[in-house]
C-alpha cells in the first residue's frame, strides 16, 4: 500500500475565529498553532501546509500566569553594536497588544519558508472588531 500525500487541490481551508479573552496565552497558542499546520484534520503531512484561517479576536484580553507580566522579557536587536532593545510583556502588551499572541504562535509553528506561510493564514485582531464577516460559523453550518 502507498502512503496518501495530499495534493494542493485536494485541501479545504476553513475559517476558525477564536476569542481570546480570558484565556492563556500558551494554550491559546498552541491551540492556534495545530489549527494552522493542519494538525487537526487528517491529511496532516509535515511538509505540505494543510491548516486552516485563523481569526483572534480579543488579544488585549490574554491572560498570563504568575508574574510573567513583570518578568517575561522580549528581546530585538538592530545589528549595531549596542543594539540589544528589551521589552517586558507588560510593556510590549501596552504598546501592541496583538504581538504577544503572535510571537507566542510564532514560536510554535516550523522555523521554516513553511512556517511563515502558515503565519500569513494568521489574524489578529485586539478587540472583537474584525474585517472578516464573512467567514462566521453560520456560513460553515449551511453546508451538509
Amino acid at each position: 500500500m502507498k502512503t496518501y500525500s495530499p495534493k494542493a487541490k485536494e485541501i479545504r481551508r476553513e475559517w476558525h475565529i477564536i476569542d481570546a479573552s480570558e484565556k492563556t496565552l500558551g494554550r491559546l497558542a498552541s491551540q492556534v498553532a495545530r489549527l494552522l499546520m493542519g494538525k487537526h484534520k487528517s491529511m496532516y503531512s509535515t511538509n505540505i501546509d494543510t491548516g486552516d484561517y485563523v481569526v483572534i479576536i480579543n488579544a488585549a484580553k490574554i491572560k498570563v500566569s504568575g508574574k510573567k507580566a513583570e518578568q517575561k522579557t522580549y528581546y530585538r536587536h538592530s545589528g549595531y553594536p549596542g543594539g540589544l532593545k528589551s521589552l517586558t510583556l507588560k510593556e510590549l502588551r501596552s504598546k501592541h497588544p496583538t504581538r504577544v499572541v503572535e510571537y507566542a504562535v510564532k514560536g510554535m509553528v516550523p522555523h521554516n519558508r513553511l512556517g511563515r506561510a502558515m503565519l500569513k493564514k494568521l489574524k489578529i485582531y485586539a478587540g472583537s472588531e474584525h474585517p472578516h464577516h464573512a467567514q462566521t460559523r453560520e456560513r460553515e453550518n449551511d453546508n451538509p
